[in-house]
């Protein structure tokens, strides 16, 4: 387990529960909204291909050599067409701000998201840092310079 210690805002709620797995299998904990006071008892209304950037009221310190990635909740999206305009999004070890998340409504109907509500998950992960290094030429594999799409269909 890699300990992630976690500030509340000022404003923020105390009673949502910070991020948790579901289950045990679960590589995602939950991630919730936490609306400001004034606007906890109408939620944020997300419309139709807008764009919303949902506070969590919380920041973390995440240890050096790792990243928390943030991504959708698949029951959003498949359910109301809700994701994450960034997926995955980023949380670098060394940011100490207020984590929100940007989220988009791709689906035909207007959403409106509830304090308190799971609005993503969230994956700790390590990162490898490269060295990125100028050179001549680069050595010639099967697949060469064929882009998207150029190594077919399988049947």
């Amino acid at each position: 387990m890699i300990p992630i210690r976690i500030c509340r805002s000022s404003w923020a709620d105390p009673t949502v529960p910070l991020p948790e797995y579901q289950t045990g299998g679960a590589a995602g904990a939950d991630l919730r909204a936490n609306l400001p006071p004034e606007i906890r008892a109408d939620g944020l209304r997300i419309a139709p291909m807008a764009r919303a950037l949902v506070p969590t009221g919380l920041r973390m310190a995440i240890p050096a050599g790792h990243e928390v990635q943030v991504r959708p909740r698949s029951g959003l999206a498949l359910k109301h067409g809700l994701t994450l305009v960034n997926a995955p999004g980023t949380i670098d070890s060394d940011y100490r701000g207020e984590v929100g998340v940007i989220m988009i409504n791709l689906g035909s109907e207007a959403y409106t998201i509830t304090h308190a509500e799971r609005i993503a998950q969230i994956v700790v992960a390590p990162v490898l840092r490269a060295t990125f290094d100028e050179v001549a030429d680069l050595d010639e594999t099967e697949r060469g310079q064929g882009g998207f799409g150029s190594t077919g269909r399988s049947a």
